[in-house]
């Protein structure tokens, strides 16, 4: 098979995953990323360690072993179209476009219906921040961030990665991001286990953020909302948020939307100031509409970029 042929294969499976994607979203059982997060888990209660190098290792053997079953399944596609179906499964299993915006307009409808309680129990689903005080605005807020960093983050940052490494790229992208969920984040216990974990995830996120940041502002009149002011919002605000890459991403959504982002949130019982993103007044429930649509639009957006980039490595190579 010639390198053309791979990288015509690649973008072609690429596309067909994320069509399948958009009509089917997330599968409601026996879905391979919670069976992965299942069996960090299990790994996790033999490994772990209240050091650095025990995190190393987790890491290391999770998202090892996952690249290496991506190279087998490419290694095993001889031909076009098992290529092809590979790519497109793999891409199916990691991405998670269609399922965030059903959950972001669910959050949305409960809000209209002042259903408080259904709204916060809903928005777990999204956010790892504690739900169980937050009144209607903070769930939208919470609801648009989300919808924003995972735009980022499981749907822009998978696609360039499947887009450079086929399969196993696809794979160990969506290993070291749920690691970086499950461990990555600064409690007591994992602060120093899930360090590689959150140091692996924002290596991989560096470049598709900054990716996000453009596709965002191409994709701002689909709201309304001039391209400028998601660029001048993400290069502003951006360098403020704890996370090198939520925070261009938040923001640039935050300045396509015209709405301010931001503030403070608790995490398992520690308070994080994650400062302010965008101008304009406090998002509002009709606002996560907004959002879902941007979402879609930046989605479709680098499916485009990713089959493109996937034919001009191939015929480069």
């Amino acid at each position: 098979m010639t390198s053309t042929a791979r990288g015509a294969g690649r973008a072609i499976g690429l596309l067909v995953g994320v069509a399948a994607d958009r009509l089917l979203g997330d599968p409601a059982r026996w879905h391979p990323v919670a069976g992965f997060g299942s069996s960090a888990a299990a790994v996790q209660r033999l490994v772990y360690r209240d050091r650095r190098w025990a995190g190393v290792g987790h890491v290391g053997l999770l998202v090892g072993g996952t690249t290496l079953l991506g190279m087998v399944v490419e290694k095993c596609s001889a031909t076009t179209p098992i290529r092809i179906l590979a790519t497109a499964a793999a891409t199916f299993v990691v991405l998670g476009g269609r399922s965030l915006e059903r959950e972001a307009r669910t959050i949305s409808a409960q809000l209209l219906a002042g259903d408080l309680a259904a709204a916060r129990e809903q928005v777990t689903h999204l956010v790892g921040r504690d739900t169980s005080e937050l009144d209607a605005a903070e769930i939208t807020r919470a609801t648009i961030e989300s919808v924003a960093e995972n735009t980022a983050d499981a749907v822009v940052s998978p696609l360039l990665w499947g887009a450079v490494a086929g399969v196993p790229g696809l794979l160990a992208y969506r290993a070291a991001n749920t690691l970086d969920a499950m461990i990555g984040h600064r409690s007591p216990r994992y602060l120093r286990f899930g360090w590689a974990a959150a140091r692996l995830d924002d290596l991989a996120n560096f470049v598709p953020a900054r990716v996000s940041v453009v596709l965002i502002a191409v994709c701002a009149p689909v709201v309304a909302g001039p391209p400028r002011a998601a660029v001048a919002a993400a290069r502003r605000d951006g360098p403020g948020h704890p996370s090198p890459n939520a925070g261009p991403v938040e923001a640039a959504f935050a300045g396509a939307l015209g709405r301010t982002l931001g503030g403070v949130n608790v995490y398992r019982g520690q308070v994080e100031d994650r400062g302010t993103l965008g101008d304009g007044p406090p998002p509002d429930v009709a606002d996560i509409a907004r959002v879902a649509r941007l979402s879609a639009a930046v989605s479709g957006m680098s499916a485009v970029v990713a089959a493109v980039v996937a034919l001009v490595l191939g015929r480069r190579r």
